[in-house]
């Protein structure tokens, strides 16, 4: 449970992030189902253990993410590299 998770951090002297629960510093009672590095890992002090939550009833959990168009699209036909000349090894020919 994430106060779980804070007072263990806190005992082992690391601090946590939480990129999926701004309110984190007040989330009492959602558990942790993930976490990096993984559990057993050795970290100094001070490092940072990132934890990630199980979404509770009604707080999305669909798994469709952020979508966001990609503007300008990126060109069709991708670009070829080719060798240029022996003094310009990373030269790119259109």
């Amino acid at each position: 449970m994430a106060v779980d998770a804070r007072e263990t951090a806190a005992a082992r002297g690391v601090l946590l992030a939480a990129p999926d629960r701004p309110d984190f510093p007040h989330t009492v009672v959602d558990h942790v189902v993930r976490q990096y590095p993984l559990p057993g890992a050795e970290v100094p002090r001070g490092a940072v253990v990132t934890v990630w939550f199980d979404h509770g009833e009604g707080e999305g959990g669909g798994g469709a993410g952020v979508r966001e168009p990609r503007v300008p699209r990126p060109p069709g036909g991708g670009m070829r590299r080719e060798a240029g000349e022996p003094d310009d090894p990373l030269a790119v020919v259109h």
